[in-house]
């Protein structure tokens, strides 16, 4: 997968408003590049996982966030930077707010996939035509339209439904866990925090894409392109339009002058 390709194929086709972000896992120090912002040590300050994917969409910065550096705290427990303990697997933190229960919120908190408490060290983000790492995953903000046309170039070639699931919270998850450790495509639906914390807009979406499958996209991108599948949508404007009473009124003046 060649980055600027990758990057030049989105605009060309489906032209998105952001970079396309390069994501990857690491598990120690020494593999964060050397200009990666670390927030801790950087900005004095700890993001969210959102945030950090904000400052790479519109600041075209490289974050490096570790367990220090992350302030959500099930962005903590997702990445493994934090254990899961009772507090949190009892549904305490959702109860109320996004569950009738304690029950209910054990069983979301059951759901959401999350990586091996210390199994990595840090997130890496980046705009992927500047990211000094090769990611794991590359996660693509878009609209629904353009959502549509990702979907349809990921299938192109192998026709194979694509599934995801949606919790309309701690959308993270779903983004990073599932397209790393299983190299499956999601659609992500960005929850409340995210449109709260890092500002992402009522329009977006986003698609991660396994790094194997990225050259697959384009492809599917710019056949179907080639097909006549297009963004923007072409509307079908081929048609009589119609008009209330009062406006085709006049044609039976013209009709009777003539």
């Amino acid at each position: 997968m060649e980055p600027h390709k990758f990057c030049e194929a989105l605009k060309n086709y489906i032209n998105i408003q952001t970079p396309p972000l390069a994501v990857k896992m690491v598990s120690g120090d020494s593999e964060l590049p050397e200009k990666a912002k670390v927030p801790s040590k950087h900005f004095k300050n700890r993001l969210t996982i959102c945030q950090a994917f904000n400052m790479a969409r519109y600041n075209g910065l490289s974050i490096a966030l570790g367990r220090d550096d992350q302030s959500c705290p099930v962005g903590s427990v997702i990445l493994g930077f934090r254990e899961p303990v009772s507090y949190y697997t009892e549904g305490n933190m959702v109860a109320g707010m996004y569950a009738a229960s304690k029950e209910i919120g054990a069983l979301m908190e059951k759901d959401l996939q999350c990586f091996p408490p210390g199994k990595y060290s840090h997130l890496l983000v980046a705009p992927l035509d500047r990211a000094a790492f090769e990611p794991d995953l590359i996660n693509i903000y878009c609209n629904p339209a353009q959502l549509m046309r990702l979907v349809q170039g990921a299938r192109y070639n192998n026709g194979q439904i694509i599934s995801s699931s949606f919790t309309g919270r701690a959308e993270c998850s779903h983004a990073i866990v599932p397209t790393i450790e299983f190299g499956q495509y999601q659609v992500v639906l960005p929850s409340n925090g995210e449109r709260v914390f890092a500002h992402t807009q009522d329009f977006e979406m986003s698609f991660a894409v396994p790094l194997a499958e990225a050259d697959d996209l384009v492809a599917g991108l710019e056949e179907s392109h080639k097909n006549g599948i297009r963004y923007p949508i072409p509307f079908f404007v081929n048609y009589k339009a119609s008009f209330p009473p009062k406006l085709t009124k006049i044609e039976e003046v013209w009709n009777e002058g003539e």
